[in-house]
């Protein structure tokens, strides 16, 4: 159902009509303290070097650099596999603080967006851009820091508050101080979350800092700017210190009696962490090695199967051994291999004295130019016997996730529809349990109830799908998907039992259902709380271009269109396409479908022109439909529907 090669979108609804007809720092000393005019020229352009990491190196990531005015200063690419960059500045002649932004996707295929700063002008300047950069400038300011990068020429008052740098570095380090612990780093005085030249994201301590944070910065369900904090090993993703961000900045700015800690609204003053799994971290990527060297010897699943790395594999989201072997001797016949790994969270229900057991861990897949092409996903445990990770599995027979959603149905030319019994846009939880065999696509439950954190719970019934399908009969075990959105989302407009406790971060969501015989139940928790109104239309994806003049016609789809989405990706630096879906219905109730994923390369275009389809149709004529997928850093989702023109 899902596939990389989602440059056939066409071939999607050319498919689907021929099967009708046919069937963090590092070491060193805090940034300087202030803002200071244009520089009078240094001896010859600067060059700024650093490392763009996020637990693991974010490698590929685009680098872009201004100074205080808006000047643009240069740009270039992260190294694709230790995350460093450098590159010579276009000016001697800065106005500072120089501001660095890194654009670029996590091991999960998720958009991150970060900054950081160099406040005092050098010949030889470094700037690392990591979670805990990016938070220390949102302290700094108060604000958000990608519209305050996005338009500096006209932000000068906002920019001022870079004098409050150190001011809010020493704070963000008291509200990290058990991970600081843990990794042992002693000293918090001599890391610098900003500007350390001999940082490398290679699991040294300032680097294994990043990878147990979670550290996330968005607005309350009351448009209140937060920073959010937490132990990223907590299954349920509470955000276990919470800041405002507004309140923090005034207290950072007071010369005297300055109180930063009344901005933390959360009852928890530091985050939480897990000694013992922190202890081991620093050798976690050595699974990472062991499997590329098992992949460059080449070799079918069947022998890859038999490795000593896959012995004691469980399970991972219904995949056996047999499942992760064949992903791996894919790898292999494509010559790719895997980046250093980057922590994910963790598969346990709840943390055994305070540790995890099976850690969710994620990797680049990147082929021999260095070209990320794929993604790969686990879990590990650490066997104290051989003092060594080794490959399980989250030990789940089925996958279980939820999603805040916000839609939104266009016409083909661009125009908002009108949908008959929801708003437009609309919100709501998409709940994804998955009901097929990755590998066969064969059903593997036939209904279930999906019990809210308010109480109420809800059928859902198999419908042929990789996901199961909302349904509207109690019990049923079958339904009709319908190809849209309400075959798995929970909408706060259309159902009533969806109330307040149902839509904020890590609220738990409880499956049950019969597998193989047995009853079975599975928790899952909202990544993110589901905002109180709709987004700005500007937030959801949408092709160049589509106007009345020139609608989304299923003949221009038929010759070729190949259809582009850069402008949208320019104005959203925080969100990526993640997949398109194609959608043929029928007035005879029935429905094909098929949905691909877009690949990591295709960030604003797919990699070739879209091919020729020929349209037949059977019942009455059909209605034909594109589904743009988008997402967040936070798991959020925004989706447009298109309905096409004939």
């Amino acid at each position: 159902m899902r596939t990389a090669d989602f440059p056939r979108l066409l071939l999607v609804v050319s498919t689907v009509l021929s099967l009708v007809a046919c069937g963090g720092g590092g070491g060193g000393g805090d940034a300087g303290s202030g803002t200071t005019p244009t520089t009078p020229g240094l001896a010859s352009e600067p060059v700024l070097s650093g490392v763009v990491a996020i637990g693991a190196p974010l490698g590929g990531a685009s680098i872009t650099v201004i100074d205080s005015k808006g000047n643009a200063l240069g740009g270039t690419t992260a190294h694709p596999v230790d995350g460093s960059y450098s590159l010579r500045l276009s000016s001697k002649a800065i106005s500072t603080p120089v501001l660095v932004q890194a654009r670029g996707l996590d091991a999960t295929g998720a958009p991150v967006l970060l900054h950081s700063v160099v406040a005092t002008p050098a010949v030889t300047m470094n700037a690392n851009i990591t979670p805990l950069s990016d938070a220390v400038l949102h302290l700094a300011l108060g604000t958000e820091v990608a519209p305050v990068f996005a338009k500096a020429a006209d932000q000068q008052s906002v920019l001022a508050n870079l004098s409050l740098l150190t001011a809010a570095s020493d704070f963000l380090k008291t509200l990290i101080k058990t991970p600081l612990s843990d990794v042992k780093i002693s000293d918090s005085k001599t890391l610098d979350l900003l500007n350390a030249s001999g940082f490398a994201a290679n699991k040294n301590p300032a680097d294994l800092l990043l990878d147990l944070l979670r550290v996330n910065v968005v607005r309350s369900n009351l448009d209140v700017l937060q920073l959010q904090l937490s132990n990223k090993l907590q299954p349920a993703g509470t955000a276990e210190v919470v800041v405002d961000l507004a309140l923090a900045r005034t207290e950072l700015a007071k010369t005297t009696g300055s109180t930063p800690t009344v901005a933390i609204t959360s009852t928890l003053k530091a985050t939480t962490a897990a000694a013992a799994t922190a202890a081991n971290l620093g050798v976690i990527d050595d699974v990472g090695v062991a499997l590329n060297q098992l992949i460059a010897q080449g070799g079918e699943a069947a022998a890859i199967a038999e490795n000593a790395l896959l012995a004691a594999y469980d399970k991972h989201n219904g995949g056996g051994g047999g499942v992760l072997s064949a992903k791996l001797a894919t790898f292999a016949a494509k010559n790719w291999q895997l980046s250093r790994f980057q922590l994910l969270g963790c598969a346990d229900d709840a943390l055994v004295s305070g540790n995890c057991a099976r850690v969710l861990v994620g990797a680049f897949v990147t082929d021999s130019s260095g070209k990320r092409v794929d993604y790969f996903s686990d879990a590990l445990t650490y066997d104290t016997r051989t003092k060594k990770w080794q490959l399980k599995g989250n030990g789940r027979e089925l996958d279980f996730q939820l999603r805040p959603l916000a839609w939104w149905a266009l016409d083909g030319a661009g125009a908002p529809e009108t949908v008959a019994g929801s708003p437009n846009p609309a919100l709501g939880v998409q709940v994804l349990l998955q009901a097929q065999d990755p590998t066969s696509s064969t059903g593997l439950i036939e209904k279930a109830t999906v019990q809210t954190p308010s109480g109420f719970s809800l059928p859902f019934a198999y419908c042929e799908q990789y996901w199961i399908c909302v349904s509207e009969v109690a019990g049923a075990s079958t339904v009709t998907a319908t190809g849209g959105i309400r075959d798995t989302l929970l909408a706060s407009a259309s159902v009533g039992w969806l109330g307040g406790a149902d839509t904020v971060r890590a609220a738990r969501y409880i499956a049950s259902y019969s597998l193989g015989g047995a009853n079975k139940t599975r928790t899952a928790f909202l990544p993110s709380h589901l905002q109180s109104t709709a987004p700005a239309s500007s937030r959801y994806p949408v092709f160049n271009g589509v106007s009345s003049s020139a609608p989304l016609t299923l003949a221009a789809l038929r010759a070729g269109l190949d259809p582009v989405w850069s402008t949208w990706a320019t104005a959203n630096p925080d969100l990526r396409l993640i997949s398109v879906r194609a959608v043929i219905r029928y007035s005879d109730g029935r429905v094909q479908q098929r949905e691909f994923t877009v690949s990591p390369s295709e960030t604003t275009r797919f990699a070739s022109p879209l091919p020729g389809v020929a349209a037949l149709a059977i019942g009455g004529t059909p209605v034909h439909e594109l589904w743009l997928t988008a997402q967040d850093g936070l798991g959020r989702r925004l989706l447009t529907r298109y309905t096409l023109r004939s």
